[in-house]
């Protein structure tokens, strides 16, 4: 099931829609009408193959269903269901650790997204919380009064002034403006599980040592 959500994540975001990962042409197929197709056949195959192995579950549990909680004959097919989705998810792990070695993330395209859609706001709620004793109901109302501003005026959150934030919240001062910077967005979260540049890098050391 995780492979197979993952194979579909990484379909979208290979799509001409999103192009947020580039995929090498050692993973791709080309098509049999279109040469400017690159399809990603190995990301299909592995999450069809969820379909497999959904079918022997249910093969088991419908063999398991009526019987008392003892070893009886109909137990003799259970072996080569078992045996299949070994063989099924090895062969779709080994796929995938290809897949992965030959994806390349297309930095700027994520970057430009992450600074679309005011994703910053929640930390601009967080702020008003923190440093100025707002309840986070009044908190959320000043920040949609913000986002709403900057909509009609066609702006993204980090390029609205001082000024213009002014208008909204009186009380607001110039370090309001670094709530706006995506990396210092990322980076406020540093606890367990948080989206920090330091948290990632001690996660990804930690998972290669543990391989």
């Amino acid at each position: 099931m995780h492979i197979s959500r993952i194979a579909e994540e990484l379909i979208i975001w290979n799509s001409d829609g999103f192009n947020l990962i580039n995929l090498s042409d050692k993973v791709v197929t080309g098509s049999s009408i279109m040469p400017q197709k690159k399809n990603p056949d190995l990301l299909e195959y592995l999450r069809g193959k969820s379909g497999s192995v959904y079918g022997n579950l249910f093969s088991m549990l419908t063999i398991l269903k009526g019987l008392p909680l003892s070893y009886f004959k109909d137990l003799q097919d259970d072996k080569e269901i078992v045996f299949k989705s070994n063989d099924n998810l090895n062969n779709c792990l080994k796929i995938f650790d290809e897949v992965l070695k030959n994806c390349n993330p297309n930095k700027i395209r994520m970057l430009e997204l992450a600074n679309s859609g005011y994703i910053t706001a929640t930390d601009l709620a967080d702020y008003l919380v923190k440093n100025h004793s707002m309840s986070f109901r009044k908190a959320y109302q000043k920040t949609a009064a913000v986002v709403n501003f900057a909509e009609k005026r066609k702006k993204r959150l980090n390029e609205l002034t001082l000024d213009e934030l002014k208008k909204i919240e009186p009380k607001l001062k110039e370090d309001v403006l670094k709530v706006f910077n995506l990396k210092n967005s990322i980076n406020s979260k540093k606890s367990y599980g948080g989206t920090s540049f330091d948290n990632i890098k001690k996660m990804i050391m930690k998972y290669k040592k543990e391989k």
